[in-house]
C-alpha cells in the first residue's frame, strides 16, 4: 500500500510521531458543519492551545483536493472553517473523495482511520455518532460505532450526541467489544448533559489509568479503540429533562421536514442550538475543550508507556 499517494502529515506531526511523543487527533466536521465562521477558527485555535498547554501535539484532520491531510497549516484551517463546497466524509466516502480530488471534513470514523494510517492513537471529539431512534425500522447507525469496533484509536468524548438511542448504541459497542470507560464517572454522558442513565464498564480514576488499559487492549492484539466518556463540566452542563424536551421538538421538526441519513445530525444540532437560545452552543465548545484536555493527558501517558 502506496500511501504517499493520499497521505499528507505535517511535518510538526510527522516528526512528533517517529520520535513517540504524544499526538492528539482532531476532526474538522465540527468546523465545517458544526459551528459558524468565524467564531469556528478562534475555537478551533484555543482547541490546539489546550492540547500543546498539557504537552502534545494537535493534528486536525481533513481531506483538501484529493489529500488525506494529518495536521493543518492555517490557510488549511481557515478553509475548512469557511466550509465552502466541504462535504461531510465518513469511511464510505474517503476513496469517492480522494479519487475525485475533492474536499471534506471528517468525522469521527474518518479522522479515526486518518489517525491511524499516521500511527495517532488518541483522538478528541465531542460526541460520537451511534444508533438512531428508530434504528430498528430505519437501520440508522452511525460508521462511528464500526470504526470503533475495527480501529485502533482511543476516543475521547462527551458521550454520544444525545439525539441518539444511548441505550441501543451501547449495547452495539458492547457486542462490538468495544470498552466504554467513564472518566470520574460510573455513568456514560449525555453530551449537553452529564449523565444518561446508562453505565459504563469501567470508571478510570486518571489518564495514566485510560493510558494503561488502552495500552494493554493493544499488546494483547485486540482489534479496534476504545471510548472514553468524559462528562462535561459541572458549571456548563444542561438539564436532562429540559434537554430531552428539545431533542423531542427537534427529531418532530426533521421528521416533518423529512430529513434523514447523513443531513439528520447537522439539522438537528442546528434546531437544538436555536431552542435553547444557544446555550446548547455554548456547551458544546465547552465539552470540546474539555475531551481535548482529557485527550492530551492521555496522550501524554501513553507515550510514557
Amino acid at each position: 500500500m502506496n500511501l504517499k499517494n493520499y497521505l499528507d502529515i505535517a511535518p510538526e506531526v510527522k516528526s512528533a510521531v517517529e520520535a513517540g511523543k504524544p499526538v492528539v487527533a482532531l476532526e474538522s466536521t465540527i468546523l465545517s458543519h458544526g459551528m459558524p465562521y468565524p467564531e469556528n477558527l478562534t475555537f478551533a485555535a484555543e482547541v490546539e492551545r489546550i492540547i500543546r498547554a498539557e504537552g502534545a501535539i494537535p493534528a486536525t484532520m481533513a481531506i483538501i483536493d484529493g489529500r488525506m491531510k494529518v495536521g493543518l497549516s492555517a490557510g488549511e484551517l481557515e478553509l475548512m472553517c469557511k466550509g465552502e463546497n466541504v462535504a461531510k466524509v465518513s469511511r464510505r466516502d474517503l476513496p469517492i473523495l480522494l479519487a475525485t480530488g475533492g474536499t471534506g471534513a471528517t468525522t469521527v470514523a474518518s479522522t479515526m482511520i486518518l489517525a491511524s494510517l499516521a500511527g495517532i492513537p488518541v483522538f478528541a471529539t465531542g460526541g460520537i455518532g451511534g444508533v438512531h431512534r428508530g434504528a430498528e425500522t430505519t437501520m440508522d447507525i452511525s460508521a462511528d460505532l464500526q470504526e470503533l469496533a475495527h480501529t485502533p484509536v482511543a476516543v475521547v468524548c462527551a458521550g454520544a450526541k444525545m439525539i441518539l438511542d444511548i441505550g441501543l448504541t451501547l449495547e452495539y459497542l458492547e457486542t462490538m467489544g468495544v470498552p466504554v470507560l467513564g472518566y470520574n464517572t460510573d455513568q456514560f454522558p449525555a453530551f449537553y448533559c452529564r449523565k444518561s442513565g446508562f453505565g459504563v464498564d469501567y470508571t478510570a480514576k486518571s489518564a495514566a489509568e485510560i493510558a494503561k488499559i488502552a495500552r494493554t487492549k493493544w499488546d494483547l492484539g485486540l482489534a479496534g479503540g476504545m471510548l472514553i466518556g468524559n462528562p462535561v463540566p459541572e458549571e456548563y452542563a444542561l438539564d436532562f429533562d429540559e434537554m430531552s424536551a428539545v431533542i423531542d421538538k427537534a427529531l418532530a421538526a426533521a421528521k416533518e421536514d423529512g430529513v434523514r441519513g447523513k443531513n439528520i445530525t447537522p439539522y438537528l444540532l442546528a434546531h437544538i442550538v436555536e431552542y435553547t437560545g444557544g446555550k446548547s452552543l455554548a456547551t458544546n465548545i465547552q465539552l470540546a475543550y474539555n475531551n481535548a484536555r482529557l485527550a492530551a493527558k492521555v496522550a501524554v501517558e501513553l507515550a510514557k508507556l
